[in-house]
């Protein structure tokens, strides 16, 4: 066999071995084959787990575990007793399994343990250390242990560790820990071991603590345990995590208001902060509008305020764009209510949408990690926020697809029957020239003209309804009477009596308004036998409220019957009344309303007639 037919690993100088999903062999080289005193031949295809020694198995599995589940490399140290060496696994996960390389760090072991003895001494100044014989019996402790369980040393010493287990109520499982650790410490089968085991201190409050368990050559004292509180630390990552957990929970909702109310309620729930609320940004008013609030914050202001442009702290750190915290609010200038209860606060923007304020009756009730834990919060409510307005969007250019889709039927099938047979007529007409040598025209010369203005109306009105009905333009503000006039004059009505109950004003599309109140007018000309009668009012303002805002138009033609007030609203039905002449009618007029987020419906009169109602114009004012 030449070299090069030789694996690569086979050379490598360290141990290395490959398995499976499962955990089988599926490689080793010559180093492995003499760590583990097993011929390859005997080891491809079968379980790690059954045919490693058992002083090797036992520290594995978390760490391979680990790699295969998560896809991550992971690096640790295990110790082989037959050749009393310290090895640093390091295991590489792909698709089809593990890839473990060992290298022999057992000098730079040897070092640690020196390092651990000395450091042992010098953490003792911060931590709590408990000193034990070869028998687990305590030979010292310092006043740091003295201190949270409140004992009194000398009266401990020579117990059992278990003593200060009992005084510290861990429970029975992380009794065994604790005593597994200080077991293999003791003889050597770890240079350190460190678990985190709750506890209660003397004044009975659950807490965590960090225990090191290290070997140290101190006249009885063979172990000594090293144990810090890692409560705030431990409560830190929880709390962290926790924040991962919800925010699946807002990015499961597509809801602003209740995006706002998870952020709200976890906040207060995981973060402890029981006075809290979130204000989202309205556009149209130009302030930020309370949408969701702690019970602690309704309890202690019965609601939440609106804000607007420099009149508070929120308003000014929501146009900053930063988040704020403030210690003490009597010693700040700016506040929306200097005599305020609240002390403490944190202003968090949500990016562009508002923001999350949360406070406290104390002063100084915050420190940095709390302002941390509002940031990641806060994020994580902007995404949600954010992905919630892009499915907004989708869904409302879906919906207008749809509306755009169903217009262009419309007008396809306008274009094929309606349109076209006018067409047809006139070029009929046309191409009969008559028997006699004189030609003359078969229609007489008004019903050409007729014809004619159909068609041309029949466009203009499929074109305005052809397009995009989001498509309004500028808005501005419009005077009713003034636009019912200017309406008036371009429409088919001849000399009507126009009555204008009240002068008001709303915003609107100048050009797609007018066009709105020619299609009503017309329509009612269409009905009319002689001089017809239109009367404007207003909708909404009366007492009790009637509804949403709005305007009506009544007029005293020939009233649409009930059956056929809904299909006068579908432009397709313009099609079905050839005699009309006046374009799409009210099938054009709700289009336009729609576009401006109008409701248009046909009612009638009280007398007689046919009344058109346009409501949810939320910018109607009276004059």
């Amino acid at each position: 066999m030449i070299r090069r037919s030789i694996p690569v690993v086979d050379r490598v100088g360290d141990p290395f071995f490959a398995l499976d999903t499962d955990f089988r062999f599926t490689y080793l080289n010559g180093r492995a084959e003499a760590l583990l005193d097993r011929p390859r031949g005997e080891l491809i295809g079968r379980v790690m787990w059954d045919e490693f020694p058992e002083t090797v198995e036992t520290q594995f599995p978390d760490g391979f575990y680990r790699a295969m589940d998560e896809q991550v490399p992971v690096s640790f140290e295990v110790y082989h007793t037959p050749l009393e060496t310290w090895f640093e696994a390091r295991a590489f996960p792909a698709e089809n399994g593990l890839s473990v390389y060992m290298r022999d760090v057992t000098e730079r072991k040897q070092r640690r343990i020196e390092l651990a003895r000395h450091a042992a001494v010098v953490e003792a100044v911060n931590d709590g250390v408990v000193t034990l014989d070869r028998n687990s019996r305590i030979v010292s402790l310092n006043d740091a242990i003295r201190s949270v369980l409140e004992l009194d040393g000398e009266d401990v010493v020579g117990e059992h560790v278990e003593t200060l287990i009992d005084r510290a109520s861990i429970g029975a499982a992380d009794a065994v820990e604790i005593g597994r650790a200080i077991n293999e410490v003791e003889i050597g089968n770890a240079t350190y071991r460190k678990l985190e085991i709750p506890f209660v201190d003397a004044e009975g409050t659950e807490r965590v603590g960090e225990l090191r368990v290290v070997p140290i050559d101190y006249g009885k004292a063979t172990v000594a345990g090293v144990a810090r509180d890692v409560t705030e630390r431990h409560e830190y990552e929880r709390v962290v995590t926790s924040l991962h957990e919800i925010t699946r929970w807002l990015l499961g909702s597509d809801d602003p208001e209740e995006i706002c109310a998870i952020a709200v309620h976890a906040g207060s729930d995981l973060l402890g902060l029981p006075i809290s609320g979130v204000w989202l940004l309205d556009d149209e008013r130009g302030a930020l509008e309370p949408v969701a609030g702690t019970a602690g914050a309704y309890e202690e202001f019965g609601g939440l305020p609106r804000f607007t442009s420099g009149d508070s702290l929120v308003w000014n750190v929501f146009e900053a764009g930063e988040i704020e915290r403030y210690d003490d609010l009597h010693a700040v200038d700016g506040a929306y209510n200097p005599g305020t209860p609240i002390r403490s606060e944190i202003i968090a923007p949500i990016g562009t949408h508002g923001v999350l304020m949360t406070g406290s009756l104390e002063p100084h009730e915050f420190d940095e990690t709390d302002v941390d834990l509002v940031s990641t919060l806060v994020e994580n409510t902007r995404a949600a926020l954010d992905r919630a307005a892009r499915e907004r969007v989708l869904r409302e250019r879906t919906r207008e697809l749809e509306r755009q889709t169903d217009r262009l039927e419309v007008v396809a099938e306008i274009l094929s029957t309606d349109l076209a047979e006018q067409l047809d007529a006139v070029a009929a007409a046309l191409e009969d020239d008559g028997s006699d040598d004189e030609w003359e025209f078969p229609f007489a010369e008004d019903d050409v003209e007729s014809t004619l203005d159909r068609t041309e109306r029949l466009l203009d009105d499929v074109r305005e309804f052809a397009r995009n009905a989001t498509a309004v333009g500028l808005r501005s503000r419009i005077d009713l009477e003034s636009a019912i006039e200017e309406a008036v004059a371009a429409s088919r009505l001849e000399n009507p009596r126009i009555v204008v109950e009240e002068s008001a004003t709303l915003r609107a599309d100048p050009d797609r308004f007018a066009r709105l109140l020619e299609s009503i007018l017309d329509d009612a000309a269409a009905r009319a036998d002689g001089t017809v009668t239109i009367q404007v009012g207003l909708l909404g303002f009366e007492e009790p409220v009637d509804g949403s805002r709005g305007f009506f138009l009544l007029d005293d033609a020939a009233e649409i019957p009930p059956t056929d007030r809904e299909r006068v609203l579908d432009p397709a039905a313009a099609t079905d009344d050839a005699a009309d002449g006046f374009g799409l009618g009210l099938g054009l007029a709700r289009a336009i309303a729609d576009a401006h987020d109008w409701t248009l419906s046909v009612a009638g009169g009280d007398r007689g007639g046919t009344r058109i109602e346009i409501r949810d114009v939320t910018t109607l004012e009276r004059r």
